[in-house]
């Protein structure tokens, strides 16, 4: 009886301590499964000394508060789309006549850009001619009829239009990020940093070209192609494959900061990819940008959405 006593004035005493204490602030995350809350600010976009004129801007930018994924879309997240909604691709879909009205009918089939490597040997290449129109190349077979997706779900999705993005987006119940929004994010809070984790480029830190673009790639980060989505490290704000791997659409029109701004029918896409290289391209940093034809799709790009808290 003692016992019982003794332990009733303890959880008694207990309670009386608990009581007395002040609210214990509970931190919530608005952000749906899956993605990261960032914290609006102000921050310099762009780059003054990147050599790239486009890229130049005199003005800090704004944002508010918003949520993005943490990862880019995956074709396992891109195949849920499909099958809840029969949507088809615009790789997937026959070349308009509207669009090409020259063109034969046996060459309207179906199909996207796929990057092939220079064969063994070739030392000199016109720029672009790695780029082969593939006929049956779409984000379930991204090098033609013959490849496919399977065992390849968490890797990003490619060959995907401005238009497929959106549609995702819409289904998704989000947005394509803004150009300011993608940059801010994939800044990870570093203020002036060249790259998404600091000032010096790192192999190990993204998935990028090592060697000679396009004629031979060292692998040194452990991937020649496209990398399963968070194989490499997240930024300051719990964001990954902010460079490399895929280029990202952004909601964003292009125009050349260098100029007065115009609107004009290509797109903003950001980050780089596996493609990106010191001698070419090298626009896996923040500050890079690109732009892109709305209708193309190509094994180097993929998407990412956010969704807007204000």
């Amino acid at each position: 009886m003692r016992f019982l006593i003794l332990l009733l004035i303890q959880v008694i005493t207990l309670i009386s301590l608990f009581t007395n204490l002040p609210a214990l602030a509970v931190t919530v995350n608005p952000c749906p499964p899956g993605m990261v809350m960032i914290s609006g600010g102000t921050f310099k976009m762009g780059a003054d000394d990147s050599g790239f004129v486009e890229e130049r801007t005199g003005e800090n930018v704004t944002v508010s508060s918003f949520c993005i994924d943490k990862y880019e879309v995956t074709n396992a997240q891109f195949a849920e789309f499909v099958k809840a909604t029969n949507y088809v691709t615009v790789a997937e879909r026959p070349l308009s006549k509207e669009q090409f009205p020259d063109l034969p009918d046996e060459q309207r089939l179906p199909g996207s850009l796929v990057f092939q490597m220079p064969k063994q040997g070739v030392k000199q290449v016109q720029v672009l001619s790695w780029w082969h129109w593939t006929p049956g190349a779409n984000w379930q077979h991204p090098f033609g009829g013959d490849s496919t997706i399977v065992g390849k779900e968490n890797y990003p999705v490619v060959h995907i239009a401005y238009e497929d993005a959106l549609a995702y987006a819409q289904w998704a119940g989000k947005s394509l990020p803004t150009e300011a929004q993608w940059e801010y994010a994939a800044r990870g809070g570093l203020e002036g940093a060249t790259y998404t984790w600091g000032t010096q480029y790192s192999a190990k830190k993204a998935n990028t070209w090592q060697g000679i673009f396009p004629f031979f790639n060292t692998k040194a980060d452990g991937y020649v192609g496209v990398a399963p989505v968070g194989s490499f490290p997240a930024n300051g704000y719990g964001v990954y494959d902010m460079t490399g791997n895929v280029w990202e659409w952004t909601s964003d029109l292009f125009n050349d900061r260098s100029v007065n701004p115009t609107e004009t029918v290509l797109h903003v896409i950001k980050g780089g990819s596996y493609l990106c290289a010191p001698n070419y391209c090298s626009r896996y940093r923040p500050a890079a940008r690109e732009s892109e034809s709305p209708d193309t799709g190509t094994t180097h790009i993929g998407f990412r959405l956010v969704k807007n808290l204000n």
